[in-house]
Formats: C-alpha cells, sequence, structure tokens
C-alpha cells in the first residue's frame, strides 16, 4: 500500500512479519527478530516527492543552524563569561550533537522493527514509549500531540524571534536617513514579504534561496568579524566567569543557537539520508562549522563589547556605517529566508499532521494550505509585537522547548529502543541518557524561570 508520510516521505509499508508475544523462547524471539529487521532497510524503501542533494541538504543545514543565535552568542557569553563560556558551549555544542545522532540512529531503529521507510518524531517517540520500560504506558495517550506540539511550538517561537530581528534590523537602518518609528511598526512593514516567502511550500525550490543566503551569511560574518577585531580592548577588562545566577539565560541562549532539532524535516527530504549521519556526513562536518563559528562570534564579540552586547551583535554594529549598514540587510534577507525554512515545520505538522484530513474536496487544499500559513505568519507578527525584546525570546525558546526536543527526549527515546536488548554492561547507556534527562530537565527549568521572570520585566517596560 502506498502512503504519503506527513513530511512528504512516500513508501510502501507491511506489517511487520513478528509480533511481539509474551510466551517462548527469548532467545528464539531476538533471533526472528534480527531476521526481519536486518535485511530490511527504511533508506532503500524511502521515497520524496522532491528530494535534496547533499549539497542542497548541507545548504539548507548550515541555513537552518545558522540563524539569529549565532549572533546572539556575544550576549550569551556576557551571561557567562569569557572562560565558562568557551567551555560550557563546547560541552552544550557535544551533547547537543550527540543527541540528535541518538534521535536519528533510533529513529531508523524502530522503522526496521516497524518495516516502514520513515516515522516521524512524534511516531517514533510513540512506539518507543510502547516497547520501552511499562512507566511510560500511562502517557501513551499523549504522546503523539504532546511532542508535535513541542515542535511546532518551538519553530513557531524561532520565527518570532526572526521577526523581531529583521523589524529591529531595518529600524536601524530607517532611523539614520528617514523618520524614528517603533520597531513594531517596522514589524507591520514586513508581513507582505513574510507571507511571499512561506507560501514556498517546497524544501527544493528553498534550496536556491538557501545557497543565495549562506553566501550572504559569510560575507556577513566577515564584516561582522572585521568590526570586532578593529581596536580590541585589553581582555582584562572582561569577566573570566560570571555569576551563577545569570548562567540560565546562558543556557537557554546557547541551546537554541546550538540545538538544530529542525534538521529532521531536511534529513526526511534527503535523496540519500545515509551520508548525513555519516562520520564525515552533513550532521558532523556541518555541526563542526557550526559549533567554530558560534565560539568565535561569542568569544570575540564578547571581547569586543563586553556587557554592552545586545541580543544580535548586528546591533552592536555602526550605526552611521555604510558596510554595517549593508550587513544588517544582509542578515535581513538571510533570515527573512530562514523564517520560511524554521516554519516549514510549523506549517508540515499544523497542516499535514491535523488539518488537512479534515478538507474533503482535495481541489482545495492548497488553497486552504496557504491560508494556513498566512495565518501562522500573522501569529508570529503578533507574538513579536507583544513583546519586542530579541534575546529573551531567544532564551525562553531554547530553554523551553529545545531543553525537552533536543535533550530529553532523544535520551528517553534511547532507553525505551533498547529496552529489549539491554543497556550494556553496568547499564553504562542507561545512566548516560537518565544523566542526559536530568541535565536537560535542571537546565531547562532553571533558564524558563529566569527568563519569564526577565520576560515579566520587559513587558513592563514595554507596555
Amino acid at each position: 500500500m502506498s502512503i504519503e508520510k506527513p513530511g512528504g516521505v512516500v513508501g510502501r509499508t507491511t506489517l511487520p512479519a513478528v509480533k511481539q508475544s509474551t510466551t517462548g523462547n527469548d532467545k528464539s524471539k531476538k533471533i526472528a527478530q534480527s531476521v526481519v529487521t536486518d535485511d530490511y532497510d527504511p533508506y532503500e524503501h524511502r521515497q520524496v516527492k522532491h528530494p535534496t542533494n547533499n549539497w542542497q541538504t548541507f545548504a539548507h543545514f548550515l541555513k537552518a543552524s545558522i540563524g539569529t543565535g549565532v549572533l546572539a552568542m556575544p550576549a550569551a557569553f556576557a551571561n557567562a563569561g569569557y572562560v565558562n563560556g568557551l567551555i560550557l558551549t563546547i560541552i552544550i555544542g557535544i551533547i547537543a550533537v550527540h543527541s540528535l545522532h541518538i534521535l536519528i540512529e533510533c529513529m531508523y531503529e524502530l522503522c526496521k522493527r516497524k518495516r516502514v521507510p520513515y516515522l516521524t518524531f512524534s511516531e517514533a517517540m510513540t512506539i518507543g514509549f510502547q516497547e520501552g520500560p511499562p512507566i511510560f504506558k500511562c502517557i501513551l495517550p499523549i504522546a503523539k500531540p504532546f511532542v508535535d506540539g513541542f515542535l511546532a511550538f518551538y519553530h513557531f517561537g524561532t520565527c518570532c524571534v526572526y521577526v523581531v530581528f529583521i523589524a529591529e534590523s531595518i529600524k536601524q537602518i530607517i532611523d539614520e536617513y528617514s523618520v524614528v518609528l517603533d520597531v513594531r511598526l517596522h514589524m507591520c512593514f514586513i508581513l507582505l514579504p513574510l507571507f511571499l516567502i512561506f507560501s514556498i511550500r517546497n524544501l527544493q525550490i528553498l534550496a536556491t534561496f538557501s545557497s543565495v543566503a549562506n553566501l550572504l551569511l559569510f560575507v556577513g560574518f566577515g564584516v561582522i568579524l572585521y568590526y570586532v577585531f578593529d581596536d580590541l580592548p585589553a581582555i582584562q577588562e572582561r569577566k573570566p566567569f560570571e555569576t551563577l545566577n545569570k548562567l540560565p539565560i546562558f543556557f537557554g541562549t546557547v541551546l537554541f543557537a546550538l540545538e538544530a532539532i529542525g534538521i529532521l524535516a531536511i534529513e526526511e527530504n534527503m535523496e540519500k539520508p545515509k551520508a548525513f549521519v555519516r562520520p564525515c556526513g552533513t550532521l558532523n562536518v556541518g555541526m563542526l562549522i557550526v559549533l567554530g563559528l558560534y565560539i568565535a562570534m561569542g568569544f570575540f564579540g564578547y571581547w569586543k563589547y563586553g556587557d554592552k552586547a545586545l541580543g544580535s551583535i548586528t546591533l552592536n554594529l555602526p550605526q552611521k556605517a555604510i558596510l554595517a549598514q549593508v550587513i544588517k540587510i544582509f542578515f535581513a534577507i538571510t533570515i527573512w529566508i530562514s523564517y520560511a525554512l524554521q516554519g516549514y515545520v510549523t506549517a508540515n505538522i499544523v497542516w499535514n499532521k491535523y488539518l488537512a484530513k479534515r478538507v474533503k474536496d482535495n481541489g482545495k487544499h492548497v488553497l486552504f494550505e496557504l491560508l494556513v500559513r498566512c495565518a501562522i505568519v500573522l501569529l508570529t507578527f503578533t507574538f513579536a509585537i507583544a513583546l519586542p525584546d530579541l534575546s529573551l525570546f531567544l532564551s525562553l525558546v531554547g530553554a523551553f522547548c529545545l531543553s525537552i526536543l533536543g535533550l530529553i527526549f532523544p535520551a528517553l527515546l534511547q532507553i525505551c529502543v533498547q529496552y529489549r536488548t539491554g543497556y550494556g554492561k553496568w547499564k553504562f547507556r542507561l545512566t548516560k541518557n537518565l544523566l542526559l534527562v536530568t541535565f536537560g530537565a535542571v537546565g531547562g527549568i532553571m533558564g524558563t524561570y529566569v527568563s519569564i521572570m526577565e520576560i515579566v520585566r520587559a513587558y513592563t517596560k514595554y507596555s
């Protein structure tokens, strides 16, 4: 039976050849299970409507991973100190990459067991809870909408951040040459361009935009570093360590910057998905570039601007310099393109998973999907209007959503997937995943609490 997966993957599904049994010899069951799974490769059965090649995927990966987060790294380091910031960014980066690897590996393993070409994140979590320890059975009824909700909200929150960033960048330029307007008015002016880019529903078409955006990004980073290295102050003027009460904001901002849970949608649409997780594949090479860029921007940006580092380092560039103004335009364009890539996941979940099946007339599907996309744009605009503070949005979305999606859920999924095969000597893999869950929970709770408190103060300021 040919079916279309929510993310655009088309494949053939068959019923599992072996069902789990409560009787019989356990060793025989494991051997039988290996027979039906080892000869089935989900990647070979996966078919995609509009597949992206390796270079297109790499371009999408860089564009999806390098957004406003990298520009917020100097402000993040201001909440940690340059020594703390350097060490903790590397640690969080390694943990984030590891979490992505175990998430993709577990999804692949579950696809083999169920003999299907692809499972979405929420489907994989649901099946994992079914096959995992009995303690997870109680959350099965809400597992799928819970995961989908967090995924949709994370990418929605990211789009809200992007609206603020684009408006702030344009405002700084317009303020120099025309009348000074509130940043919220500039958000109104960019609504139409956001509608237009978000109406593109095909990742293959967006690949061209991503390639152009990546070129603009690296030119922009070069110019930013030119301003950063110009007349650097003595490093002794900056703090190597900050107080502990500032670290939750740092955690949320860096997690927002480094965690790339949205790459699942990119991997799903690959022509050759095996290339994504190879040792020198898209994920490792891409994250190595991203991590190096983020560390350099955070360290040297904080060295240059110290505690005056703003939510985006572009806002610290000279207001009157023509080159700086051009770079702000470049970044506004790249984030405009990123808006479509981040919003793709939210639109995909809301429309394909929950609303499309309610539209009986197939001829009106495209029209209704465009209306849903317009509604999402309007909602991101509304949230951005309510709180136009870039750094606080970044920290809240990172701490609240990504601690769960990027750290806790992958660890829980691996605990469930390995439940039937064992956790190794001294239960090392179980201990490791429990530590990941603890790290994500503590960091997420503290980061979310501090971010909300700061947002309450900021809301009083803006209202």
